[in-house]
This record gives structure tokens, sequence and C-alpha cells, in this order.
């Protein structure tokens, strides 16, 4: 069993950045993909970023529409995932959730992510 919570959600002008962090619960972090979907509002939940569990080589995947401004971090010591966002964009607005899978790889959706955090809003403004 893992329990996620997210922070580092708020307002921010266009351009500018934000730290989101998730802080897992439970002793098998480092067993998890994890990944951050995002939700606006009228719109379904999309993948924003992944990364692999540790053990190895981690790697990270990204939404194109985040590429080249987010980057997603891990650190299995301190059960925490980062999403680091720079130029950030009002379509960029939305709840943001952490999510965690048993998996090797990672998947960009939903059903196969097994836990999920509560949500950080994040709202830019123009």
């Amino acid at each position: 069993q893992v329990q996620l919570v997210e922070s580092g959600g708020g307002l921010v002008q266009a351009g500018g950045s934000l730290r989101l962090s998730c802080v897992a619960s439970g002793r098998t972090f480092s067993s998890y993909a994890m990944g951050w979907f995002r939700q606006a509002p009228g719109k379904e939940r999309e993948f924003v970023a992944g990364i692999t569990r540790g053990g190895g080589t981690l790697y990270s995947y990204y939404a194109d529409s985040v590429k080249g401004r987010f980057t997603i971090s891990r650190d299995n010591a301190k059960k925490t995932v980062t999403l680091q966002m720079n130029s950030l964009k009002p379509e960029d607005t939305a709840v943001y959730y952490c999510a965690a899978e048993v998996s090797a790889v990672v998947h960009s959706t939903q059903r196969h992510y097994d836990y999920w955090g509560q949500g950080t809003q994040v709202t830019v403004s123009s």
C-alpha cells in the first residue's frame, strides 16, 4: 500500500516556474514507476510525465506539450518524485496528480496506475 501526497501548486504568471513534489509512504517506493497527470476543467485527465523505478538507469518520459519545459526526477531515499515546471503557460492550468504503478516501465494511461495522490492546483495567469 502506498499513499501519495502532492505539494507545491499555486498561482504563477505565464513564463514562471513551479516545483511540484510528491512524497510517498510505504517501504517499496523504489519498486514503483511514477507519473504525473493533470486534469483541466472540463477535460480528461492526461499524462504529463513519468519516470521508471529505481535499481538502475532511470528513464523519463514526457507529453509533447511539456517536453523541454518540465523535468521529472525522483529520490528513492526520500521517497519523493518532483516535477519542475518552467516556462509555464496558461494552458498548463490544471489539478496535477502524482501516481504510482507497480511496473518496470512507464505507462501514459491512467488505468495502469495503482495509487493516486489527492492532487494540487496549478494556475497560470496570462
